[in-house]
């Protein structure tokens, strides 16, 4: 199969999930944007994107998106238009997003599958765009969606775009989904939250300081399901809000201690293990691709 023919048949590409290992706000600018600061985790485990290659140009989505979303809005739809409108491209795309990213956790599902898309179709078409731009069209999307683009783990300031590469020692997390979808929009207009934490440094994450995620007391107070989750996640270690989201999390340093864990956890909480990737998951796609295209006949 050569190069023109594999990029016409459907392939599959990793939309992996993040963590925020703390979220502190700062300030605000003068749009209303808020400045926060961050360090995103990529993990080792998310949704899978599909997509084919149309010579017509149009672009679908094919199966459910999230309830409520028309097709014109879906962000992985937004994101081919976004890039097929830079490249001038002719070809289209059918994309298929296989979710296992809770909607409202603040993994990252949506913002993931954007990038995926960005960066897939990027190849597949043989758009020509590097990193840097797409990263640049990424925001266009939304503050999380560079973060994906570039596949780092990453120390994050600005309104998340701002990111800088930081080396993570190996993890494993056991995290957990409360069911709640968090209103991102309502969370960052309650006047219960804090909007003006004292800037931390990387020295100070790096040595521990408790950073904390300014949306933790909000979402405990407001809905019972998050405080119900911290208090079953505390039997097993110091749980943290990851995001805007309604998601949590349980650090561990190997997959023996957080599978063990996990298995202490009472029954009926939606809790699964998941690693701390290194590189991300799409990026490692994107280099077989890249080797089986340049060795292709």
């Amino acid at each position: 199969m050569n190069q023109g023919e594999r990029g016409r048949a459907w392939s599959s590409w990793p939309a992996p999930a993040k963590l925020n290992l703390f979220l502190r706000i700062t300030g605000r600018r003068e749009d209303g944007y808020h400045l926060l600061q961050t360090v995103f985790r990529i993990l080792d485990w998310g949704d899978t994107v599909r997509l084919r290659v149309r010579e017509d140009g149009q672009i679908h989505r094919h199966g459910p998106s999230v309830p409520g979303v028309e097709e014109v809005d879906d962000l992985t739809v937004r994101a081919a238009k976004l890039l097929q409108s830079a490249t001038k491209m002719q070809h289209g795309a059918d994309i298929v997003v296989e979710k296992r990213i809770p909607a409202g956790g603040g993994f990252g599902g949506g913002s993931s599958d954007a990038a995926t898309v960005l960066v897939a179709l990027n190849a597949l078409w043989g758009a020509g765009l590097d990193a840097e731009a797409l990263a640049e069209l990424g925001l266009r999307l939304g503050a999380d969606v560079p973060v994906f683009v570039r596949g780092a783990n990453a120390w994050a300031e600005g309104i998340g775009e701002r990111l800088n590469p930081v080396d993570l020692p190996p993890a494993w997390y056991v995290l957990a989904d409360p069911g709640v979808h968090a209103p991102t929009a309502a969370l960052f207009r309650s006047p219960e939250l804090t909007r003006d934490a004292p800037p931390a440094t990387i020295s100070d994450f790096v040595s521990g300081v408790p950073l904390g995620n300014a949306f933790e007391p909000v979402l405990r107070a407001r809905e019972s399901a998050v405080e119900a989750v911290f208090a079953a996640l505390s039997r097993i270690g110091s749980p943290r809000l990851t995001g805007s989201g309604s998601g949590c999390f349980v650090e561990f340093a190997t997959r023996e201690t957080a599978e063990a864990a996990l298995a202490g956890l009472a029954p009926g909480l939606r809790a699964w293990v998941a690693e701390g990737a290194q590189t991300s998951p799409l990026h490692r796609a994107l280099a077989d691709w890249t080797r089986q295209a340049v060795s292709a006949p």
